[in-house]
């Protein structure tokens, strides 16, 4: 079977892709209003961002000032912190998964 030549290149259309229906550049939805509303979804999943971030860099200064046993401890809540953030994360998909099924 001899298949037909590739289109010319047009840098002003998007690729063709199989299965693939182009729609229009995002939702329109500016990101903070995206923020606001996701934060209301799930609350915990931004805290524990800050959460985990507060933890690390205090684990950090801690380190610089020759401080290892403080160092230490806090490497490891934010280990803990951090595994709460994605725990969170994930409840927060199955709850919407569930709330959209129904």
């Amino acid at each position: 079977m001899a298949e037909s030549p590739p289109p010319p290149f047009d840098p002003d259309r998007p690729p063709v892709i199989e299965g693939f229906t182009p729609t229009s550049r995002g939702s329109g939805e500016r990101f903070q209003s995206k923020f606001v509303r996701k934060f209301r979804e799930n609350p915990f999943v931004p805290l524990g961002c800050l959460g985990t971030a507060g933890i690390l860099t205090y684990g950090l200064i801690c380190f610089i000032n020759n401080k290892p046993r403080q160092s230490q401890m806090m490497m490891r809540a934010r280990v803990i912190a951090q595994g709460l953030t994605v725990a969170s994360l994930l409840v927060g998909m199955a709850v919407t998964n569930l709330k959209s099924s129904k």
